[in-house]
């Protein structure tokens, strides 16, 4: 976990990602492609200079949600990759409705192409919204709304 310098000037954006996401870059590269999620976060923060970034990665339903908990109420924007949880735990999906910050639910992989448990999420209709199916590129696509609605 990456902590928030105080800059008045920037956007903070809290990336947060569920089980598995630690995996990237060995985990089905046909998948999730083969470059792991510390070396893009790295790109993100050269790439964004005028962010703010903090990043949460937690196999374990309740750090997910302590997490949310303890960041989703401060003057944030969160980029949420709940991996399977997305698919499963309400109670992410209520952490995720009970906080005030916008939060843009992302996936690698696009989950309605994928198998049929895949098809649901408990999240959508509780964050600003959704992308999926653009690799990794996801990510940057939620932080260039959230730059380009938010901040201004």
């Amino acid at each position: 976990m990456y902590n928030f310098e105080i800059e008045m000037d920037k956007l903070k954006i809290a990336i947060i990602n569920g089980p598995n996401l630690n995996l990237l870059g060995v985990r089905q590269p046909e998948v999730y492609g083969s470059q792991s999620f510390e070396k893009y976060y790295d790109y993100l923060i050269e790439t964004f200079p005028d962010v703010d970034f903090g990043y949460f990665q937690s196999n374990v339903e309740g750090e997910l949600i302590d997490y949310l908990q303890k960041i989703g109420f401060d003057e944030i924007s969160i980029v949420f990759n709940a991996g399977g949880y997305t698919h499963s735990s309400v109670a992410i999906a209520d952490a995720v409705a009970a906080i005030s910050a916008p939060v843009i639910e992302v996936h690698i992989s696009q989950p309605t192409a994928r198998e049929e448990q895949r098809h649901i999420s408990l999240l959508s209709k509780y964050a600003k919204g959704s992308i999926s199916g653009l690799g990794l590129y996801s990510y940057e696509a939620a932080i260039n709304y959230l730059l380009n609605n938010l901040n201004s």
